[in-house]
Formats: structure tokens, C-alpha cells, sequence
């Protein structure tokens, strides 16, 4: 986690690791920075941290405080983020360039160690969280266009300007400017900050929150089944739809614990599963390209609700090599020279560049995809598809940079060909019934 207004998890961090090493206990009101920063209320909790909402006292705004557990390892994972966060806002004094900017850092000492802690700018939600609120339905072409310009202009920032790979972009790292819910933003909401520790209530922090969050997963649990019973006898009633509308889609790039300069890459395993490259899957050389077939992977989440590969592990093969075949039926064989040029391509491959355990391929090109299975017209499958494909291509050279992409004819359009006959049609609709009108108008 980063600077969310909201949660990656519905599960907690648990009390186990607040131990010597671990996470920093905090409670609402606690004060840090020699009291310039004051605790409102937990964010979102991470492997190696703790996210909190805090009020600056001295600038009188909202920041997110991430709180690194104690222990050396996670101490210099905080120290190697700092550096890159410290890069990415010394380039940007104007904080426009769609990443998230470093306010401060400092220590902070507790029960259960030194912890490192950083001050980042307060955002919103995630694009996951945005992708939930639309019902996994996928957003509108120009909405989808919208937030991919942001992305790839922090991107193009990273790669082209500082040589950063950012190498787990995912919608979890990608957060809005402001929260969908206006009533979750401590600005918009008007709550009044909290500025000393509630009196009576000493276990606000850790323990509580844990025992509010479980008795809410039983809660909703029970509701669920309530829920499917209704359903069952026939009594479902369907949800309204949400609307997108008067939702700030401008966003910005967060959560640099896995970055790497792109001349010392430091991990052979590198992305979340499903925004995977295949060389990192092969174990070939990577680059700055990684991020552009995660950000693929994104748009077209985005477009339609789902995520583009989903591997799964089966019988008699692993869930790398069916994500190898998930990604040929979609986009083709992968080069020979490809398939056998990694540190791990003897797992997945013959000699020939066939996979050794996945035998029959059902091959459906992308756009082909889009109108069989999410209903695209075939305009907008086949300008989408134009737009992603290049950024998929097996060979990490060949694909577009992020300063190529922002030229794009797909992202420069403000309309598809489908959406503009729609709106003539429309127009040739008002004028006829505008001409009858008149005509009535005329007869009296």
C-alpha cells in the first residue's frame, strides 16, 4: 500500500507481526515528527508497512504516513524507496507528471524498533477499487483513454527522464486523484481533523480495528447467504446501476517498493502474476518494456472488466505454462528464438519452441476477442486491439515506449467511429423531429 484512501485487502495484517522487528502499533491521535504529524485513521497495511491518513500540521493538509516495520531488511527496502521516491519529486517540482510525490521522511522510534517512515501526498481510490465500483462492467472507450493518458505520462517520466522501472504496475498502484465517494475524503466529507488522542478509547489502532474488521466479515458473510436464499426462492432484486459520472479520473503512479533503475535490475521475479512479461516468466533480460505490457494488461482491464490472463495450474502443468499459452492463444506462437532464449525456457519448451505439456492451442486474436466476448462493435475492437497488440509483442525491443503510445491515434481520438455515427444519427433525430414540429406549428 501506499497513499490510498482505501485498502488493497479485506483482510487485516493480524497482531502477530506487532512484535521487535515488526509493525509500529498506531493509534488515532498519535503524533510523530516531533508532533508535525497526527494520525487519523488506518489507510491500507502492505508486507513491509502500515498506511496511515495523517494531518500535517504545519502545511494544514491530509498526507498518507507509511510506516516501515522495524527489521533491517524492511529498513533498507524503505532506504531504496526513498531514494527513487526522492529521484521521481526532485524531477518534478511541479507535481505534474502523474506520480506520487515524497513530502517528507523521517524515524521514528517505538516499542518494537527504529522504523523508517515516509510522508506521501494524500490520493483516492485504486483503479481496482474504481474497476469493483463499475461492477466489473468496463468503463467507457473515452474513460479508459483518460486515465491510460495519466499512466503513460508517469511512464514516460520514469523510463525516458529517470530510468526507473517501476516493474509492478498493477490497478492496486494506480490511485485517483480523489476518492469515488466524496464522504470518504477528509477534504470533501468536511470532517474536522483529529488533532490529540480520543479519551476512553485506548485500543483505536491495532487491536480494535482488527475486531471491527473481523465482526464485519461475518457480518457480511451472513448477509451473503441471506442473500443466495433470497435468490434461490426467486427474490432477488437487481442492483442499481452506479454512476461514473462527476469521478475524477485523473490518477497517478504509487507504491515504488519494487522499482529499479533500469541499468541495475535487482530481482529475476519481478510484476504481479497476471501483469506478468514473458521474459520475466523465461528469465531472459528485462527492461523498461515490462511496464508497458502490464500497462496493456491494465487498459484492457479497464475496457472490459476483466483481466486479460488468468493462468491457473493443472494437471500435469504449471500455472507458468499455462500463462505462456494463455498469452499464444491470444497473440500467437511466440518466436523460436524467444521461447528458447531464457535461463528457464528448457522448463516450458522443446527444441522446436513448442510448449512441452500444453499440446493444443485455441488461438483467438484480440480484437476478435472484444466483439465475441465483451460485445465491442467491430470499430472499436479492432482500434483498441491496434493500440494493445504492439505493446504485447514477445519481443521486449519491439514494443512501443510510452512516448510513442501517448502519439497513438487510438488515445488521440476523442471518439470512436461507432460512437460518432451514434451521435449523427441522433443529430438527424432532432432536426426530423425539430421539421415536424415546425410543420404542426405551420398547419395551425
Amino acid at each position: 500500500m501506499s497513499c490510498s484512501s482505501s485498502s488493497g485487502s479485506e483482510d487485516d495484517e493480524g497482531i502477530d507481526s506487532y512484535r521487535k522487528g515488526g509493525y509500529h502499533a498506531v493509534r488515532i491521535g498519535d503524533q510523530f515528527a516531533r508532533g508535525r504529524y497526527i494520525a487519523q485513521k488506518k489507510l491500507g497495511w502492505g508486507q513491509f508497512s502500515t498506511v496511515w491518513l495523517a494531518y500535517d500540521t504545519q502545511s494544514s493538509k491530509y498526507v498518507a504516513l507509511k510506516i516501515q516495520k522495524s527489521a533491517a531488511q524492511f529498513a533498507q527496502a524503505a532506504i531504496h524507496e526513498i531514494e527513487v521516491l526522492s529521484a521521481i519529486s526532485d524531477g518534478d517540482p511541479s507535481n505534474s507528471r502523474c506520480v506520487v510525490r515524497l513530502i517528507d521522511q523521517f524515524k521514528h522510534a517505538g516499542p518494537n524498533g527504529q522504523h523508517l517512515c515516509m510522508v506521501l501526498e494524500f490520493l483516492g481510490d485504486s483503479l481496482l477499487r474504481l474497476i469493483k465500483y463499475n461492477r466489473y462492467k468496463g468503463l467507457e472507450l473515452s474513460k479508459v483513454r483518460e486515465i491510460c493518458r495519466c499512466i503513460l505520462m508517469g511512464l514516460d517520466y520514469l523510463h525516458r527522464e529517470l530510468g526507473i522501472i517501476h516493474s509492478d504496475l498493477k490497478p492496486e498502484n494506480i490511485l485517483l486523484a480523489t476518492t469515488i465517494d466524496p464522504a470518504k475524503d477528509p477534504l470533501r466529507s468536511g470532517a474536522r481533523p483529529i488533532l490529540e488522542r480520543p479519551e476512553g478509547n485506548p485500543y483505536t489502532g491495532v487491536t480494535m480495528s482488527i475486531i471491527e474488521k473481523k465482526l464485519k466479515r461475518r457480518a457480511r458473510r451472513a448477509a451473503a447467504k441471506i442473500s443466495e436464499t433470497r435468490s434461490s426462492m426467486g427474490g432477488a432484486i437487481p442492483k442499481p446501476g452506479k454512476s461514473m459520472e462527476g469521478i475524477n479520473l485523473q490518477c497517478k503512479i504509487v507504491d515504488f517498493g519494487n522499482a529499479c533503475w533500469a541499468d541495475k535490475p535487482f530481482a529475476e521475479e519481478i510484476q504481479t502474476r497476471q501483469y506478468r512479461a514473458p521474459e520475466v516468466i523465461l528469465q531472459s533480460r528485462y527492461a523498461s518494456s515490462v511496464d508497458m505490457w502490464s500497462f496493456a494488461c491494465i487498459a484492457f482491464e479497464l475496457a472490459t472488466g476483466d483481466m486479460m490472463l488468468t493462468p491457473k495450474e493443472g494437471q500435469g502443468f504449471s500455472e507458468d505454462e499455462d500463462h505462456l499459452a494463455l498469452m499464444m492463444e491470444l497473440l500467437g506462437k511466440i518466436p523460436r528464438k524467444i521461447a528458447t532464449g531464457g535461463a528457464r525456457s528448457k522448463d516450458f519448451f522443446d527444441k522446436y519452441g513448442d510448449l512441452k505439456r500444453i499440446r493444443r492451442l485455441k488461438f483467438r486474436p484480440l480484437d476478435q476477442l472484444l466483439v465475441d466476448k465483451y460485445k465491442f462493435n467491430e470499430d472499436d475492437a479492432r482500434q483498441f486491439a491496434e493500440f494493445l497488440v504492439p505493446l504485447l509483442d514477445f519481443a521486449p525491443e519491439k514494443r512501443p515506449t510510452a512516448q510513442q503510445c501517448l502519439q497513438h491515434p487510438w488515445l488521440t481520438m476523442r471518439k470512436s467511429p461507432a460512437q460518432i455515427e451514434t451521435s449523427k444519427a441522433s443529430d438527424i433525430r432532432k432536426v426530423e423531429t425539430g421539421v415536424r414540429n415546425l410543420e404542426i406549428k405551420v398547419g395551425k
